[in-house]
């Protein structure tokens, strides 16, 4: 996962609960389609090494960052959740305080554009894009912003993405067979490696 180079590699800061996950796969197949490789937290896990530790290290070694700040309720105990909120500063802070890290280029999204300044006020004057809990709309809002931010030309249009989402989503069991993939379980690895088979063998 980690072969892509700094310019191509995006940070996926996002909730990866089951209620979340089409919105989480959308964010990883608009990435893979559009020509970038995702990275997120999922990807490893070494019992040696700070979950802080990986994360920072992640950041660090991205370009560009997707950070969805929309799941912040409280839990059963009335405590809130304050992971992506705190990756997101860490990004911020890696652009800012970085040396080498200038060029960095950042996503903020949450449920509705206005929401988050009930909860982090201090982000004002970012542009913050919702993506009102619909895969479509946060396929096309990651497209749209890396088309902005990385000049590529090449980059289909979110339309398009969505709808080959949508075959790639119908394909998807058959093709977890094929792969001899857990049919009932798929690791963000193994989610990556599949829509990679995909596209590359469904290019049109």
């Amino acid at each position: 996962m980690a072969d892509a180079g700094y310019d191509r590699s995006v940070f996926i800061n996002c909730p990866f609960d089951e209620q979340y996950r089409p919105l989480f796969e959308g964010i990883v197949f608009a990435v893979m389609i559009a020509g970038f490789m995702p990275r997120c937290a999922l990807e490893a896990s070494n019992a040696g090494q700070f979950r802080l530790e990986k994360i920072m290290g992640l950041i660090a070694a991205c370009k560009y960052g997707v950070h969805d700040i929309s799941r912040t309720e409280s839990n059963p105990k009335g405590l809130p959740r304050f992971n992506m909120p705190l990756e997101l500063g860490l990004d911020l802070g890696c652009r800012e305080y970085a040396a080498d890290q200038g060029t960095k280029r950042l996503l903020i999204m949450d449920r509705s554009q206005h929401r988050y300044q009930e909860f982090i006020s201090d982000i004002s004057g970012q542009d913050i894009m919702a993506h009102r809990n619909r895969p479509k709309t946060v396929i096309t809002v990651v497209r749209d912003w890396l088309r902005a931010e990385s000049g590529e030309e090449t980059i289909p249009g979110g339309d398009y993405m969505h709808r080959r989402y949508l075959v790639f989503r119908e394909e998807l069991p058959t093709l977890r067979r094929r792969l001899k993939l857990d049919l009932r379980r798929l690791p963000f690895v193994d989610l990556a490696k599949a829509m990679r088979t995909w596209l590359e063998e469904n290019e049109q």
